[in-house]
């Protein structure tokens, strides 16, 4: 075993004292990959490990994408509807019919396990302006004050371009940076960070730790989603890194194929690719998310 891999698995024997964990899963993780249709099972298995974290005394904070997919599902007339090819406005109403049926299944699966989840709804501008960055620190104090699961989405019905954060993967890094995480968990559809995409380069070689971000790490993002239904990359993942760890926040790439990996890393077992928390002074929230290329 070389330094490295040493420093890897002392570092996550401490993952089990983290006290506030953020967790995202996106769109291609609730859906059938076959039907595009909600994946209730998934939804109950996730439900239930948060929950139990709750119970151990834990903050939970769920960031969830699949309004505008769940929308399709419900609004037929849209569902064969090109993704590339619907305009905003009918993306916005599909994400406000969706949002809507996600909450509730949301409600009912987290109701089954004794708990209350809230719903969170924010744009590029709720971390940009002061007083709407104040609001909504304190109203995740308050939610999480009460025993509540906030369950936080982009708040598509009305996101246009310039106030649109993009992707819920950079979300949750706004987020974990917002309430002081201390560790945020990327659930994707790839067991980590590679050294290239393994879909398509027989030569990626997996990463388990990253202790530190640099421009070489940053380089192996990719643009591509590997899902018609996702809009973040591993490019945003790593960016998400960028704010998470700055910010003095743990973050983890799992597999969501398997949600009981969010145990497995909170017990210290080597799954999924580990950022090392890197605190920076000098990072500036605000003027990162300013600077951030959404794309159009």
């Amino acid at each position: 075993m070389n330094e490295q891999s040493a420093e890897n698995l002392r570092y996550r024997s401490t993952l089990s004292g983290r006290k506030r964990i953020v967790v995202k899963i996106g769109s291609s993780s609730l859906l059938h990959k076959g039907t595009g249709r909600m994946n209730f099972e998934m939804i109950d298995r996730l439900a239930r490990v948060l929950s139990n974290l709750k119970n151990e005394g834990r903050d939970v904070i769920l960031v969830s994408s699949g309004a505008t997919a769940v929308g399709r599902e419900v609004i037929q007339r849209a569902a064969e509807m090109p993704e590339h090819d619907s305009p905003i406005t009918v993306k916005q109403a599909l994400a406000s019919v969706g949002q809507a049926r996600l909450m509730m299944i949301y409600q009912k699966c987290f109701d089954d396990y004794n708990e209350v989840v809230g719903q969170v709804l924010m744009t590029k501008n709720t971390v940009l302006n002061h007083l709407s960055r104040y609001n909504i620190r304190n109203t995740f104090q308050e939610l999480l004050k009460f025993g509540v699961i906030p369950i936080v989405n982009e708040n598509d019905s009305v996101a246009t371009y310039e106030y649109s954060v993009g992707d819920n993967d950079n979300l949750s890094a706004m987020v974990a940076s917002l309430v002081h995480a201390d560790l945020l968990i990327l659930l994707s559809d790839i067991d980590g960070l590679y050294t290239d995409d393994p879909r398509t380069s027989s030569m990626a070689k997996f990463i388990d730790y990253v202790p530190q971000m640099n421009e070489a790490i940053l380089k192996m993002g990719k643009e591509s989603t590997g899902s018609s239904c996702g809009t973040g990359g591993m490019s945003t993942k790593l960016s998400a890194a960028r704010i998470a760890t700055a910010s003095g926040c743990d973050m983890a790439i799992l597999n969501a194929g398997e949600v009981g990996g969010i145990r497995r890393l909170i017990e210290g077992e080597n799954v999924g690719t580990l950022f090392r928390a890197e605190p920076d002074d000098r990072f500036d929230l605000e003027e990162y998310i300013e600077e951030m290329d959404y794309g159009e």
